[in-house]
């Protein structure tokens, strides 16, 4: 995934939906086979691009933070309003021909009945499955598709990469979200890449004295430099849990611990006494981290 913005990116059939009652079940009687052509669709591109499931699970998350779970981040930019997908932190964003293909394959089958904020929701859940040969989680469905899509209204839903601990802790209380949800939803960063110019400031003056963050392993500040000199070119990315990026796994909070989150975003979680035990309880157990993903 190419990350500029990407912070929290893990959205399991998530939280903030623009919907009624969600079910398993909605399409069972209006396109019984939705969830068939999804996975099926989904398995043709990951095998080309394994990075897939961090780019749909990334695009979800800056859809349902806007304005909920609506698919506003798919629409195109219409008369002089420019759209979700236009603002700076989406540009970066990938999969929308994935999203495009299954749409038009759903259509063939089922016209004008499964709304693009569903089919999102089940590509991106299977994308991540695919490497593990089964789902991971169970998609609740009914989602309602949004007709108003504004780039003025990214600034300010989506968390900075810069941001510190009580910055975040105040956007996710504004969705809904507690500290837990905080910390789980930002181990999705064991997938995926991210651009220099979302770190770089931590590698250079960043106290206006020439030095590194101190809140970064100094070992890691001089591999980073190395990959990310200043300025650094926008096509460079860097693993943002490095050897693990295409695997989804607990891995992230081990890097955490060790210092070497990528974001002062990730640093910030090891700032506060209770976040800081999330963490450490998340690095301790994969199944737990499994568990409380489902969970969300």
């Amino acid at each position: 995934m190419r990350a500029g913005y990407s912070i929290f990116l893990l959205i399991l059939s998530l939280t903030v939906c623009n919907a009624g009652k969600l079910s398993n079940t909605f399409y069972k009687n209006t396109c019984p086979q939705v969830e068939k052509i999804v996975r099926e669709i989904i398995q043709i591109h990951t095998r080309n691009n394994p990075s897939l499931g961090a780019q749909l699970i990334r695009m979800q998350f800056h859809d349902c933070f806007v304005r909920g779970c609506d698919a506003s981040v798919l629409l195109d930019t219409v008369s002089n309003s420019k759209a979700e997908k236009e603002a700076i932190p989406n540009q970066s964003l990938g999969g929308f021909d994935v999203i495009d293909d299954i749409k038009a394959a759903i259509e063939r089958v089922c016209p004008k009945v499964v709304s693009c904020a569903d089919i999102l929701a089940l590509a991106a859940r299977d994308a991540i499955s695919s490497p593990f040969k089964k789902s991971m989680w169970s998609v609740q469905l009914g989602r309602r598709d949004g007709r108003v899509s504004l780039a003025t209204e990214i600034s300010g839903n989506l968390p900075s990469p810069f941001a510190n601990f009580t910055s975040l802790v105040q956007l996710f209380k504004g969705k809904g979200l507690n500290v837990n949800d905080l910390v789980v939803l930002s181990g999705a960063h064991t997938l995926g890449d991210s651009r220099c110019g979302a770190f770089s400031r931590r590698l250079y003056n960043f106290t206006s004295k020439g030095d590194a963050d101190p809140s970064l392993d100094p070992a890691y500040a001089k591999i980073l430099r190395k990959k990310c000199p200043n300025p650094a070119s926008p096509a460079i990315t860097v693993e943002m849990d490095p050897g693990s990026s295409l695997s989804f796994d607990n891995h992230y909070y081990d890097i955490l611990l060790q210092k070497k989150g990528l974001f002062v975003s990730d640093a910030a979680l090891l700032t506060d006494k209770n976040s800081n035990k999330i963490v450490t309880r998340l690095q301790r157990s994969r199944s737990l981290f499994s568990l409380r993903l489902q969970n969300r």
